[in-house]
């Protein structure tokens, strides 16, 4: 693994893991994105960027897809397993339609790059990575005292559903509605729908 990569010049950007078993090549892309003022470290093996977790927490990962006995895929499984809401962007030297398929779809990847790498594309893909990762963990943040109902009512309430169309929704009564209302906007801090309605969204409210 290289040494941490210096701080990102991308607002509050968490740092981004670049895994590839050809040691120079995860060095080089790591550089790039270096070079482009995100912070990146390299990484030659699944088990060891695995290990990282959860001391140190990246916004996206770019990973490549045949690694030996544990292939991207197989990874990607097990990094969704610790860590959600990191973004992944897979690379590949043996590009096929069958394999952008499941990147995109059935991993959760963001984009699917063929070596070599194309540097705009990459820091596209990755910058689109750190701000999903970002917005994901702020609303997860923001919901992580909420109770199973009021998750539910808040998930109504941003998508400007009444307080009478949830409480139907939902099978309860209006006046619990109203309660539900209350205390998530007691735990969020927030003054009224349109800030909850950013909260959502991942924005500062």
């Amino acid at each position: 693994m290289t040494d941490p990569a210096p701080a990102s010049t991308h607002g509050d950007a968490l740092p981004v893991a670049v895994l590839d078993d050809d040691a120079d090549l995860a060095a080089t892309v790591a550089r790039l994105l270096t070079r482009n003022g995100i912070a990146a470290q390299a990484f030659v093996a699944p088990q060891e960027l695995l290990a990282a977790l959860p001391a140190c927490t990246f916004g996206c990962v770019v990973s490549d897809i045949q690694m030996g006995a544990i292939d991207g895929f197989a990874f990607a499984d097990l990094l969704r397993a610790s860590d959600p809401l990191v973004a992944l962007v897979f690379m590949t030297a043996w590009p096929t339609t069958a394999h952008a398929v499941d990147a995109v779809r059935r991993h959760g990847g963001l984009d699917y790059l063929e070596k070599p790498i194309d540097e705009p594309r990459l820091i596209a893909s990755v910058l689109e990575g750190l701000a999903w990762s970002i917005r994901e963990r702020r609303i997860a943040a923001v919901t992580a005292t909420f109770t199973r109902r009021e998750r539910e009512v808040f998930s109504l309430l941003v998508r400007a559903h009444s307080n009478k169309e949830i409480a139907e929704r939902l099978a309860i009564s209006a006046r619990t509605v109203e309660d539900h209302r209350a205390a998530i906007v007691a735990k969020t801090r927030t003054n009224g729908l349109a800030q909850l309605v950013a909260l959502s969204r991942g924005e500062e409210p």
